[in-house]
């Protein structure tokens, strides 16, 4: 075990109290690697669905935390924080009480494109500074609103008494949860804070697929650790498959383009990604492009190796 490198992605149960930092740190000590890669932030109130990417499965990173997310969050209504959830200071209070209806009707004018300004504390870099460390230190500077897309909010329960519900959510990357919420509150005449927030669904990854930091050790010291590590291109089994010939492979490898006949399945409209295999290995990232002569062929997109 110790002589094979680790390679693959770690679907973890993100436990509550904990950064996406501090759950690969913790893990860079039980796996005994430094190479290791989140697949998108959750705050430390979070739980739930965060891909760890280990060896050389870190070159996925990028395209994980590009990929749709799903979350079910708790909110609740008549008080606004600094950090936009219950562990914050609270900045403003309503009276306004609101019943369900409201709620559906006023999480209507989400859906779909729109922009959102990230709050103060997040990870998001302005001029090189963390927005959370600037917040820390008491400042508030002016962000840029972000481009992003509601694909689905749904509202699972409301109570009118309490004025406390839960959404789910499925949203493009970038988007803040808590700022949804935050902007919720507004839009009802009122305000709002989040005060849960689980993460079931990463990409293609789903919460039921999740292990905890306990299985990971058990699997190390057991040495079935592999068992738990999902192949590279379980991230991209949304793009069709392509399988190079001998001759494809050796086109390849150089980063030289493959005519169609070398790669088999490959898609016909320019643009398409697809995930290239050769004798059942997965190679690469291939893009359909059309070539300077015209015609259609396969080109390296990004190699995983």
């Amino acid at each position: 075990m110790a002589d094979t490198p680790l390679s693959g992605v770690l679907l973890m149960n993100k436990p509550a109290g904990f950064t996406s930092f501090d759950v690969v740190a913790k893990l860079r000590g039980i796996l005994h690697t430094r190479k290791l890669g989140h697949g998108g932030t959750l705050d430390p109130m979070a739980t739930g669905v965060l891909p760890v990417f280990v060896g050389g499965a870190t070159r996925a990173v990028d395209y994980a935390t590009a990929q749709d997310k799903e979350y079910t969050a708790g909110f609740t209504l008549g008080l606004a924080t600094d950090t936009q959830d219950t562990t914050g200071t609270v900045l403003e209070t309503s009276d306004r009480s609101v019943n369900r209806a409201e709620v559906e009707r006023a999480l209507l004018a989400f859906l779909g494109d729109g922009k959102q300004v990230p709050p103060m504390y997040s990870a998001v870099k302005i001029d090189g500074k963390r927005l959370y460390d600037l917040a820390r230190q008491g400042k508030e500077i002016e962000r840029p609103a972000r481009d992003i897309t509601v694909h689905t909010l749904e509202l699972l329960d409301f109570s009118e008494p309490a004025q406390q519900g839960t959404l789910r959510a499925v949203v493009s990357k970038g988007t803040y949860i808590r700022t949804l919420i935050h902007d919720l509150g507004h839009a009802l005449g009122s305000c709002a804070a989040m005060h849960s927030l689980v993460r079931t669904r990463a990409g293609a990854y789903p919460l039921s697929e999740t292990v905890d930091f306990a299985a990971v050790e058990r699997a190390m010291t057991d040495g079935t650790i592999t068992s738990l590590l999902r192949p590279t291109d379980s991230l991209f089994l949304a793009y069709p498959r392509v399988d190079l010939d001998d001759y494809g492979y050796t086109r390849a490898c150089s980063g030289a383009f493959i005519a169609p006949e070398h790669a088999q399945g490959m898609p016909l409209t320019e643009g398409a990604l697809s995930r290239v295999y050769y004798q059942d290995t997965f190679l690469m990232l291939g893009r359909t492009d059309t070539l300077d002569r015209g015609g259609l062929a396969l080109f390296v997109h990004k190699n995983f190796r």
